[in-house]
């Protein structure tokens, strides 16, 4: 049964490599919030900090988007022109954006956190986003597991977390870390989640959002 706070809403979202997989986010997430009545709109950058949503460049790594009830569809190419948050909002016409990003960003295996170029990247996009006058949320990344090759550590997850918390405004902000304990969602890879983990996220976002609806979005 749909919740009657979410019936209606058209819902862009916008993420990282956790998007760019069948079974991840632009599964999970979006089915999630379809099955509460929202439309919604999904597309992820694998690789992509938040200025890529702004200034055009190209991913090496892929991109995903998935339209409604539609399918997703997977762009394994490499060298992908990004996508752009403005030509996205022309085309969805959102009453909310929902921005999943913060692993690309948090400087792995870097010993001093990046915080003003960190800053600088949320802001571009965010920026952009407030012009247009459209309620936002943003969801900080996972735990995920230590000692792979993507060098991230709960230490430096928490450290992201609690930065992007003050950060992202004027978006509100979701921490992923209140889901789960450290290493309690398994990885494939130290970054990604299993599929089991990726329901549990998404379940968890959904849910958050629902929470948070009434201060954010209008139908229109």
């Amino acid at each position: 049964m749909a919740n009657a706070l979410l019936a209606g809403l058209t819902i862009l979202v916008i993420g990282d490599s956790h998007m760019v997989t069948r079974d991840y986010l632009i599964t999970t997430l979006h089915d999630d919030l379809m099955a509460q009545g929202a439309n919604v709109d999904t597309y992820g950058m694998c690789g992509a900090n938040a200025g890529d949503w702004v200034y055009p460049t190209t991913v090496q790594c892929g991109k995903a988007e998935r339209i409604g009830k539609e399918a997703p569809v997977i762009d394994r190419a490499p060298s992908t022109p990004t996508y752009q948050i403005e030509q996205l909002i022309q085309k969805s016409h959102p009453n909310l954006i929902v921005v999943e990003m913060g692993d690309t960003m948090a400087g792995y295996g870097q010993k001093p956190f990046p915080q003003a170029w960190i800053y600088q990247q949320v802001h571009t996009l965010t920026g952009r986003i407030a012009a247009q006058n459209i309620p936002c949320v943003w969801v900080g990344p996972p735990w995920g597991s230590e000692g792979s090759s993507y060098h991230k550590t709960f230490d430096r997850v928490k450290e992201m977390s609690e930065f992007l918390s003050t950060a992202v405004a004027p978006c509100k902000f979701i921490d992923s870390t209140q889901f789960s304990k450290p290493g309690e969602w398994p990885t494939t890879d130290g970054q990604h989640l299993t599929n089991s983990g990726y329901k549990a996220w998404g379940a968890d976002i959904a849910a958050a959002l629902e929470q948070m609806v009434p201060q954010l979005a209008t139908k229109r």
